[in-house]
């Protein structure tokens, strides 16, 4: 058949990107316009091959096998078939299983049943070579890609780019149409203000009974300094020759009795929100058990347009998954009494409300698969993006708390 067909391994197209881009070969350092570059994949296919494009497939890894909110936008594309191995967490890094093995299954397939004149190969793995050998025995051209390495040196195996027919750098101007470094703007939110209530409670005096017991126990280690409840880090530790109260002891101090008459009125233990610290309630308010979730206001047909817009034109950026989901959940608010409860809020999102946020959001692939949570940054910023809409919706700026 004369026409051509392009195998690409996102792994070495993205991390080497990455590595010319942002110097480094983490793909979350760069942000890509996939359907610029599968646009411009097919351009550059179809002119060195001088053959009409047949399809292009794509393989990349994902946590089992689960597709990622790129591959659900790059499988619905014209002329795209998406194939995904696992993506497994060793020693601190991620890598790919089973996508060379899956290139190299395509590959051979393809040529043995003369599916294409020429194949585009976008990889640097050297165990694609048997597979390449195979494609040209069966009369198949193989046209070998690399990405501008970012030392000026090969990154693709020496053996491989021997064996190729044709061969193509796709330097950095072709890069950057669809691929540019982020712009790092530091944490999502703002640090916590200083307490003085925290030192307050560090530095009181200690009722006798919490005194004998912490005497009891054994002295803390001073290559690990241990830190009082509610402290982040920000306040400066009160030296304290009794050791940390634990929160046993703060109890003990929040009790009535003559001790608790040698702290502050206002010394309250705090809980970090997403904005800032904040006093925690003893129970969300009444108004916040009647709040209605997302689920509850969207119908079946709006489920399907959901479903649409998250795999077409949502992006997955924590801050703007926020965004969206505070959108559709004002835009079907009947009772616009809600939203002003709720702003009334603020930083505290009500429990149903906010678990389904975070529910909603762990489809973004947003989950650190090492224990099922998302990233505190990445929950900073998608309860940051839900408050942001509120605020636009009711006119309310909501500034973090402490600033």
């Amino acid at each position: 058949m004369d026409r051509c067909i392009v195998l690409v391994d996102a792994g070495y197209l993205l991390g080497a990107a990455a590595s010319l881009l942002a110097g480094e070969p983490s793909r979350s350092r760069i942000t890509v316009d996939h359907t610029a570059l599968i646009q411009g994949l097919r351009e550059r296919a179809e002119s060195d091959t001088q053959q009409p494009l047949l399809r292009i497939y794509w393989f990349d890894g994902a946590p089992d096998r689960v597709p990622q909110p790129e591959h659900r936008r790059l499988r619905v594309m014209p002329r795209v078939t998406v194939r995904l191995g696992a993506l497994t967490r060793s020693d601190g890094r991620w890598a790919q299983k089973g996508v060379d093995a899956a290139m190299h299954a395509e590959l051979t397939e393809l040529a043995r049943n003369r599916a294409c004149s020429d194949v585009v190969l976008v990889t640097g793995d050297g165990d694609l070579l048997p597979g390449m050998m195979a494609a040209k025995e069966h009369g198949v051209a193989v046209h070998l890609w690399a990405v501008q390495a970012a030392d000026g040196d090969y990154n693709q195996s020496e053996d491989l780019v021997a064996e190729a027919d044709e061969r193509r750098v796709l330097d950095r101007t072709w890069i950057t149409k669809a691929v540019r470094a982020k712009e790092h703007t530091g944490v999502c939110a703002p640090q916590p203000a200083p307490r003085p209530e925290i030192a307050a409670i560090l530095s009181a005096p200690l009722p006798e009974s919490a005194l004998a017991a912490a005497a009891e126990r054994p002295a803390p280690q001073p290559q690990h300094p241990a830190a009082g409840p509610g402290h982040n880090g920000a306040e400066e530790r009160a030296p304290a020759p009794k050791g940390v109260p634990t929160p046993k002891d703060l109890a003990a101090l929040r009790a009535p009795g003559p001790q608790s008459a040698q702290h502050p009125a206002s010394a309250t233990l705090r809980w970090s929100s997403d904005k800032g610290w904040v006093d925690r309630p003893t129970a969300e308010p009444p108004e916040a058990a009647s709040m209605p979730t997302l689920a509850q206001l969207t119908t079946a047909e709006q489920r399907w347009a959901d479903r649409e817009e998250d795999i077409t034109t949502v992006g997955g950026d924590p801050y703007e998954v926020g965004q969206v989901f505070a959108r559709r959940w004002v835009e079907r608010l009947g009772d616009q009494s809600h939203l002003q409860k709720l702003s009334g809020m603020y930083p505290r999102i009500p429990h149903r409300v906010d678990g389904e946020l975070l529910r909603y959001a762990a489809r973004f692939g947003l989950l650190a698969h090492k224990d099922d949570q998302i990233d505190e940054r990445d929950r900073y910023a998608i309860r940051a993006g839900f408050w942001k809409e509120i605020g636009v919706r009711t006119g309310v700026e909501h500034a973090p708390v402490g600033e």
